[in-house]
C-alpha cells in the first residue's frame, strides 16, 4: 500500500500504459438530507464488534442474544446524531471541530472481497479530497471474521489536501471491506469527496448500458415518484437507456400528480406500455423482451415500482457488471421502507432438499444499522454468495438474455428465484451486492401464504423444483406439501386448501398451458374461493357476530401461539382426529375466541371449532367455522394428489425441462403479448394522450 498527496484529480486518475483508470465507487450522502437514513451513509458512533460465534456459540439465538446485549450497553452510553446541516451536499459531509465520522458504512465502505472474488480489478485506489487545517484521514480493512486493522493515514497541512491510498484486494479471499474514517482537528473538517478507482484493460473501459424495467398495477403515485428520482439522477446520464413501464392496472402511473414531473424529468427515456394483467412475471418478461428488441443496452434491471431507490446503487451495479470476469447477474439488497435502517434482504439461497427459499447461511434478517453499525456486525463482514437476487432490483445481461430466454410465465412468485437457477445452470453467477439498494415493503409484513396467492407459491415452487431439483421427488417437497394442506385443514382455512389442490392439479397438467393460464388464472381462483368462511372478509364490526366459548379452557389458561417442538408434533397427531369429531353446539352461530393475526398459529386455531381471525392487514377479519364433511373430502383428495405427484415426479421434472426453453423463448412470449403489441404507447416513447 502506498500513500500520495496529490493536489489535482490528474495525479489521482494517472494510470499505466495500455490500462485505463475507472471510477467503481464515490463518496455519497442521502438525498434531500435526508436523516433517517444517514446511518447507512456516515456514522458517528464507535465500532464495538460482536462477540466470536466461537465464543458465544454458532446457534442464531446465541448470536442474537448477543446481539441485544451489545444494543443495549450502546443505549446506556447514548447514540450520537448528525444534524442535516453537515450534509454540505450530495458528495460533501462537515464533521464538526473535535469530532470523528466513520464512512465505514452500507453506501460508503467498500465491498473489497466481492471486487476481489468476481471482477478483473486487483487493486484500487482511494482518494479524498478534506478540508480543514488539522483534519485527519485514516484508511481501515477488515477480514472476514469482522476484525479491522487500520492501513494508513494522512493529515491536512495548511486549508485542504488530497490524499490517494493504493490499496490491494489480495487479502479478501473470505470477505472484508475497506473504508476511512475522518476527524477534526481545531476546526470543522469537510470531507468532500472519496472515490474509489482501479486501472483496467482500455477495451473494458467503455461502460455498459441500462433498460429499467418497471412492472405496475394500481400504485399510480409510487411508480410515478420512482421515475421522478431516475429522472434526476444525473449520474446515470451515459448509462441509462430508457425506462419502459408496463402498465397492467386501472389505476394508471400517466394520471398521477407526480408523473408530470416524471415525464418531463426522463424526456423520450420514458416509455409506457399498456397489456393486460399477466402479473409481475408478465410484466418483467415484457421489459426483457423490450430490452432484447431493441439491441442496445448491455444490461435490463427489474425494479418493482413500490421502491425507493438509492439511484447511484444503479450506477455502481452496472460498473461491477462490466468489469466480472464473466457474465454475471448483479442484484441489489431490500432494505424496510418503514425503518429505513433495517436491512431485509442481504442474500438468497434456496436449500435444495426442502426446495425453499430463504436467507443464505450467515445472514440475519431485520437486521438494524442505527442500533448496530456495519463495523460492529461480524457476520457482514463475510462474503455472502447467493442463488438468485429478488426482481425488487436485479441487473440482468442481455447475454443470459439471449442465452437462457426470459421469465418463466408463471403470474408471480419463484420467476425470480427460478431464473438465478437457471442461470447458475448455464454457468451465470449472481451477485447481491453491497452498495446497491431499495427500500420496500419487508417480506415480513405480508403474509400471503392463505389469500389468492398461496395458489402461486404452490404451483411455482413445484415448477421450479421439477425443473431444477437435484433430489429424487423433489426432496421433501412433496410430504411438506402433504403436512402443510393437513396444517391448513385443522385450522380451518378451507379456501386455502383448495387453491393449494388446484395449484397442485395445474402443475400435473404440465407446462403447456401456462402462457394461456396468465390472463384467465387470478379471475379464476378469486371466483373459486368465493363462499368459503375463511376468503370472506368482515370490515364492519357490526357483521361480527358475539364471542361465547362452548368449553372451558383447560386449568383456565388458554393456548399460547408459542409451542416447544415436542407439544407440536402431540398437537401434529391428535388435531386431524379431532376434526373427525362433530363440532360442538353452538360454535356455528358464535365464535369460540378472537385470534389476533400474529397468534394464527396452526396449533392455536385447531383448538377451537370457530374463531374469529384478523387479517394481516388489520383491515378485517374472517370467521373460521369447522367443517367435519368438507375436512373429510379435502383430506381424501389431498392424498391422493400428493401419491400421484411422487409416483409420477421424474416423467413429469422431464416434460418441464423439456419445455422450458420453448416456453421461456423471446417467440412463445410475443404470441403471449400480441393483443398489445400494436398500441401505439408501445412502439415508441410516451403517447401523445399521456
Amino acid at each position: 500500500m502506498t500513500v500520495t498527496h496529490a493536489q489535482t484529480s490528474e495525479a489521482a486518475g494517472s494510470a499505466a500504459p495500455g490500462m485505463a483508470r475507472v471510477l467503481l465507487q464515490r463518496q455519497i450522502m442521502p438525498a434531500e438530507r435526508d436523516t433517517d437514513v444517514i446511518k447507512l451513509y456516515v456514522d458517528p458512533d464507535p465500532a464495538a464488534l460482536d462477540a466470536d460465534k466461537y465464543d458465544i456459540g454458532h446457534t442464531r439465538a446465541a448470536q442474537e442474544a448477543n446481539a441485544i446485549a451489545q444494543r443495549i450497553q450502546n443505549a446506556a452510553k447514548g447514540v450520537s446524531s448528525i444534524h442535516p446541516d453537515q450534509i454540505e451536499s450530495r458528495t460533501a459531509f462537515r464533521v464538526a471541530q473535535g469530532d470523528s465520522a466513520s464512512f465505514g458504512t452500507y453506501f460508503n465502505a467498500f465491498p473489497a472481497s466481492y471486487w476481489r472474488r468476481h471482477t478483473i480489478v486487483s487493486s484500487v485506489r482511494l482518494t479524498v479530497r478534506l478540508r480543514g487545517e488539522g483534519a485527519t484521514v485514516t484508511v481501515y480493512k477488515s477480514m472476514a471474521n469482522g476484525r479491522s486493522q487500520r492501513v494508513d493515514s494522512a493529515t491536512v497541512e495548511g486549508e485542504s489536501g488530497q490524499f490517494s491510498f493504493d490499496l490491494p484486494l489480495k487479502p479478501f479471499v473470505d470477505g472484508g471491506w475497506y473504508w476511512y474514517d475522518a476527524v477534526a482537528a481545531d476546526a470543522d473538517a469537510v470531507v468532500e469527496a472519496a472515490e474509489w478507482t482501479a486501472e483496467v484493460p482500455e477495451d473494458r473501459v467503455p461502460s455498459g448500458t441500462v433498460t429499467i424495467g418497471i412492472t405496475t398495477m394500481n400504485r399510480q403515485d409510487f411508480c410515478a415518484k420512482l421515475l421522478g428520482q431516475l429522472g434526476d439522477a444525473s449520474q446515470l446520464e451515459g448509462v441509462l437507456d430508457e425506462v419502459v413501464v408496463m402498465e397492467q392496472g386501472k389505476d394508471k402511473v400517466v394520471d398521477s400528480e407526480f408523473f408530470p414531473i416524471a415525464e418531463k424529468s426522463l424526456g423520450d427515456k420514458l416509455r409506457i406500455i399498456e397489456q393486460g394483467n399477466i402479473g409481475g412475471s408478465g410484466g418483467f418478461a415484457r421489459a426483457q423482451y423490450e430490452g432484447l428488441k431493441a439491441g442496445r443496452s448491455t444490461y435490463v434491471m427489474m425494479l418493482d415500482d413500490d421502491v425507493e431507490i438509492e439511484t447511484e446503487g444503479i450506477l455502481r451495479a452496472a460498473t461491477f457488471g462490466d468489469l466480472c470476469r464473466k457474465t454475471t447477474i448483479v442484484g441489489g439488497h431490500m432494505f424496510s421502507i418503514f425503518q429505513k435502517t433495517q436491512l431485509h434482504s442481504f442474500g438468497e439461497k434456496v436449500s435444495p432438499y426442502t426446495f425453499w427459499w430463504g436467507s443464505a447461511p450467515g445472514v440475519f434478517q431485520g437486521w438494524d444499522f442505527a442500533e448496530r453499525n456495519l463495523r460492529s456486525t461480524r457476520w457482514l463482514h463475510a462474503r455472502i454468495d447467493v442463488d438468485y437476487n429478488g426482481w425488487f432490483m436485479c441487473l440482468i445481461p442481455a447475454k443470459v438474455l439471449e442465452d437462457i430466454g426470459l421469465s418463466l410465465p408463471i403470474f408471480i412468485k419463484w420467476d425470480d428465484s427460478e431464473y438465478g437457477l437457471r442461470a447458475k445452470a448455464a454457468g451465470y453467477p449472481t451477485v447481491t451486492f453491497p452498495g446497491a439498494a431499495v427500500w420496500h415493503v419487508p417480506w415480513t409484513d405480508k403474509n400471503d401464504a392463505l389469500d389468492w396467492q398461496s395458489y402461486f407459491h404452490v404451483r411455482n415452487r413445484f415448477i421450479a423444483a421439477l425443473l431444477h431439483s437435484p433430489y429424487p421427488r423433489g426432496g421433501r417437497l412433496v410430504r411438506e406439501s402433504l403436512n402443510h394442506q393437513i396444517k391448513h385443514m385443522v385450522s380451518m382455512q378451507y379456501s386455502t386448501v383448495e387453491l393449494r389442490h388446484k395449484a397442485l392439479e395445474d402443475v400435473l397438467a404440465g407446462p403447456e398451458r401456462l402462457h394461456e393460464l396468465l390472463p384467465t388464472v387470478l379471475p379464476e381462483i378469486r371466483e373459486m374461493v368465493k363462499g368459503y368462511d375463511d376468503a370472506t372478509y368482515l370490515t364492519d364490526p357490526e357483521q361480527i357476530p358475539e364471542v361465547k366459548r362452548h368449553k372451558l379452557p383447560r386449568k383456565g389458561k388458554e393456548a399460547s401461539p408459542v409451542i416447544s417442538g415436542r407439544a407440536a408434533t402431540v398437537q401434529a397427531l391428535l388435531q386431524p382426529l379431532r376434526q373427525l369429531r362433530k363440532p360442538r353446539e353452538g360454535a356455528q352461530a358464535h365464535p369460540e375466541a378472537e385470534i389476533m393475526a400474529q397468534d394464527t398459529r396452526w396449533h392455536k386455531i385447531a383448538r377451537y371449532d370457530s374463531a374469529i381471525v384478523s387479517l394481516p392487514d388489520q383491515t378485517g377479519a374472517a370467521f373460521y367455522r369447522r367443517d367435519r364433511e368438507l375436512f373429510k373430502d379435502q383430506m381424501k383428495r389431498t392424498v391422493a394428489i400428493h401419491r400421484i405427484l411422487a409416483a409420477e415426479w421424474d416423467a413429469l421434472a422431464k416434460r418441464y425441462r423439456d419445455a422450458l426453453p420453448q416456453i421461456t423463448s423471446p417467440e412463445a412470449w410475443e404470441e403471449t403479448f400480441r393483443p398489445w403489441m400494436d398500441d401505439e404507447s408501445s412502439a415508441g416513447g410516451p403517447s401523445d394522450e399521456h
